[in-house]
C-alpha cells in the first residue's frame, strides 16, 4: 500500500534499537576494478562488527545480491553471522541514499520512505538504483510511504526528537529540486519524516560528488549535541569549511528549543586517491549499530584520536575503526553504505 503523505511517521535517530541494517554485497567489476577485493574486505569487516556485536536478538543484516554467483560469494564472506540474502539487481553499494528511509509511529508501525533518486543530481545514474527501495519496502514487508521529489539519506541526519541537519549545497541544490525551495524543502521533511526544525548547514567536504551529504561532515550524536570535525594539519583542504560547519551548529537549536552542545573530533586532513586527488575522507562517516559504532580509518595520523574520541560519545557501544580507503574510493564510507531499520514498539 502506497500513499503520498506520511503524517504521524517519523525517522527514529540512530542510535535507538535497529531490527536490522540493510547492505549490498559490492559486485560491479566494472566501477570498482582492482579496488573491488579491498572494497569487500572493508565491507565484511564493518558487516560482522555490525553483526557480531548485535545484542541478543537484535540487528540482524539484510543484504542484497546482484545473482546466485555473488550470493554464493556473499555467503561464503560472512559464513556464521545473523545475515539473509536477498536477490535484487542495484547499481551498486550506496545504501544509505538508494534504499528508503525507515520510518516509525506513536503507535509503533515501522514503515518505509521512498523519495525520487537521480544518480546524486545526474553524475551517477546507474542501472536499477531507482527500484531498490521498492523492493526493499516489499522484502520487509512494509507499508511503503513515497514523494515525488529528489532525496538522499545521506543528506541529512536527524536526532529523533523532530530535528534534522542538512546542507544548503545539498538539499537546495537545482540538480536535485529546482522548483523547491528551502520552505517546501522544510515542509517536505516534516510531511514525510516528522523533522520539525532543520538545522541548515553550508558546504560540505571537497570534491564530495554527492555535493555536501551532511552525514560526511556532521552528525546528532545524542538529543541536542552534534559531533562535527575540526582541522588539524596545516594542509588540511576543509578547514574553512569545517570551522563554519562548527559555527553554524554552535548557534543553532533543535526542535526542543535546546542550543545545540558541539563535539568536535579530527578531521582526516588531506587524503589524496593515487592521482593525488583530494578525496572527501571523513570520520564522520560512522555508522551507529546496536551494539558497535563502525568507524572509518585513513592511514593517518588522527585514526586512533577519531576512534577514541567517536567512541566516547557512545558508552555502552564496542567502537570499531575499519579502513575505509578502499570504500572511499568508490565515493563514501561506512554510513553511505549502510541503512538501519528500527525496531517496532509494542
Amino acid at each position: 500500500m502506497t500513499t503520498t503523505t506520511a503524517t504521524g511517521f517519523a525517522q527514529p535517530a540512530e542510535w535507538e534499537p535497529h531490527a536490522a541494517c540493510w547492505i549490498a554485497w559490492p559486485s560491479a567489476e566494472d566501477l570498482w576494478l582492482e579496488n573491488l577485493g579491498p572494497a569487500r574486505r572493508a565491507w565484511v569487516s564493518m558487516a560482522r562488527a555490525i553483526a557480531e556485536s548485535a545484542s541478543p536478538g537484535g540487528e540482524r543484516l539484510e543484504v542484497l545480491v546482484p545473482d546466485e554467483a555473488q550470493e554464493r560469494l556473499a555467503k561464503d564472506a560472512l559464513a556464521g553471522v545473523n545475515a539473509r540474502f536477498h536477490g535484487v539487481p542495484f547499481g551498486d553499494i550506496w545504501m544509505r541514499d538508494i534504499a528508503p528511509i525507515f520510518v516509525r509511529d506513536a503507535r509503533g508501525e515501522v514503515a518505509t520512505a521512498r523519495f525520487g533518486f537521480n544518480g546524486w543530481g545526474g553524475k551517477y545514474v546507474l542501472p536499477h538504483d531507482t527500484e531498490v527501495a521498492a523492493a526493499v519496502a516489499k522484502l520487509a514487508g512494509l507499508r511503503e510511504l513515497s514523494a515525488p521529489w529528489i532525496l538522499e539519506g545521506g543528506s541529512l541526519d536527524v536526532d529523533g526528537q523532530g530535528a534534522c541537519l542538512t546542507t544548503r549545497q545539498c538539499l537546495l541544490n537545482p540538480n536535485r529540486n529546482p522548483s523547491m525551495d528551502a520552505r517546501a524543502i522544510e515542509d517536505g521533511l516534516r510531511a514525510m519524516l516528522g523533522i520539525e526544525r532543520t538545522i541548515w548547514l553550508g558546504d560540505g567536504l571537497r570534491n564530495d560528488h554527492t555535493d555536501g551529504h551532511v552525514d560526511n561532515i556532521a552528525r546528532f550524536v545524542a538529543p541536542g549535541v552534534a559531533a562535527c570535525m575540526e582541522a588539524r594539519g596545516d594542509d588540511d583542504p576543509n578547514r574553512a569549511a569545517l570551522d563554519a560547519i562548527a559555527r553554524d551548529l554552535a548557534a543553532a537549536t533543535d526542535a526542543r528549543g535546546r542550543r545545540l552542545e558541539v563535539v568536535r573530533i579530527p578531521s582526516p586532513g588531506r587524503v589524496v586517491d593515487e592521482d593525488g586527488r583530494v578525496v572527501p575522507a571523513s570520520f564522520a562517516n560512522f555508522y551507529i549499530g546496536n551494539g558497535a559504532v563502525v568507524v572509518p580509518t585513513y592511514e593517518t595520523k588522527w585514526d586512533d584520536e577519531a576512534v577514541q574520541k567517536i567512541g566516547a560519545l557512545f558508552p555502552g557501544r564496542r567502537t570499531v575503526g575499519v579502513s575505509a580507503r578502499a570504500i572511499l574510493s568508490g565515493g563514501g564510507a561506512f554510513h553511505c553504505i549502510t541503512q538501519q531499520q528500527p525496531r517496532g514498539r509494542s
